[in-house]
């Protein structure tokens, strides 16, 4: 696999621009406030499928051969990967087939079977439901989907960070969450080759630190996997992502879920914003560092809105 470019990122921003609006980047007094120093939201929970991972699925299908589209693409996913994929396969017109957890977002598998995917349930787990997928792209000849090792992927989704530095270029500090990685991959690209002396920090679950502990070791490990998070939940960290954050990636925060819940339901305090868990995360890590953020002008990048009605009672009812 081809490590992305900045002029991928760039291609990609103009691939997805007659499809997707760039989304909006606010600042929220009473979350600088909280942080004690200028925060601001890039809302990529504002993407027609509430999720930053459309970028790339458009990204990737549009560019896809014949014969790609013809067998048609089989993705695993906890939700907004496979909504990515079902947004750009209707577009294109490409017959797409999402493998999920049997415990999978409600509102997610709606949304997916809405935009005329099929979907499929399998294991207990997203890795579970990953291995099944692979099983039935190479039976069956579908293209996979993989969710971090595709280069268009990562390129797309970095045009996140793109689109936030063109509005607001004094930002010093981007937190990103990171579950399999491209998000976090996209945003190095972009961030650095704009300005090089910015600093991205990576976020992720206490209860499910596989790409953590992978960055950490310099190479791929397995470990639990119980955050509630879906956006974060993965057990084992993605090779492609994984080589662009060890190289670019400046530091990397997990948190306890108590901490995220607790960052969604300051979100819709002070944003009036709902998320998910992923995009609440680096919420989350910027409090735990607001002391070293002072003077500092940050921005969070607010990955997805999907959470179900169950995880935002939890969150409300947060100590």
């Amino acid at each position: 696999m081809q490590v992305p470019t900045f002029q991928d990122v760039l291609l990609a921003h103009r691939q997805i621009k007659p499809y997707l609006r760039p989304t909006p980047l606010h600042n929220y007094p009473a979350l600088s406030d909280l942080i004690g120093t200028e925060v601001f939201v890039k809302h990529e929970n504002y993407h027609p499928v509430g999720a930053f991972k459309v970028r790339g699925g458009v990204n990737l299908v549009s560019r896809l051969s014949p014969e790609e589209r013809e067998r048609g693409l089989i993705a695993a996913s906890t939700g907004n990967h496979g909504q990515s994929v079902a947004f750009a396969g209707r577009i294109f017109g490409v017959k797409v087939r999402i493998v999920v957890p049997e415990n999978a977002n409600p509102g997610k598998i709606a949304a997916m079977q809405g935009m005329g995917a099929e979907v499929i349930f399998h294991g207990a787990k997203f890795d579970d439901a990953r291995l099944y997928c692979e099983a039935l792209a190479r039976e069956r000849g579908y293209r996979y989907v993989h969710s971090g090792d595709e280069p268009l992927l990562i390129a797309g989704v970095g045009t996140h960070t793109l689109e936030l530095l063109q509005d607001e270029p004094g930002i010093d500090v981007i937190f990103v969450p990171i579950g399999g990685g491209s998000g976090a991959a996209g945003a190095c690209i972009a961030a650095h080759a704009i300005k090089p002396g910015i600093k991205v920090i990576g976020v992720q679950s206490e209860e499910s630190p596989a790409a953590y502990a992978s960055w950490l070791e310099g190479r791929l490990v397995e470990a639990p996997n119980r955050t509630f998070a879906e956006g974060l939940a993965t057990g084992t960290a993605f090779a492609l992502p994984q080589q662009i954050l060890r190289e670019q990636l400046d530091d990397f925060i997990p948190v306890p879920d108590a901490d995220i819940r607790r960052a969604m339901r300051w979100l819709i305090e002070c944003a009036h914003t709902l998320v998910e868990g992923a995009g609440a995360a680096p919420l989350a890590a910027a409090y735990k560092l607001r002391e070293t953020l002072r003077g500092k002008k940050i921005a969070l990048i607010c990955s997805g809105g999907n959470a179900s009605l169950e995880q935002i009672q939890q969150a409300l009812n947060v100590d």
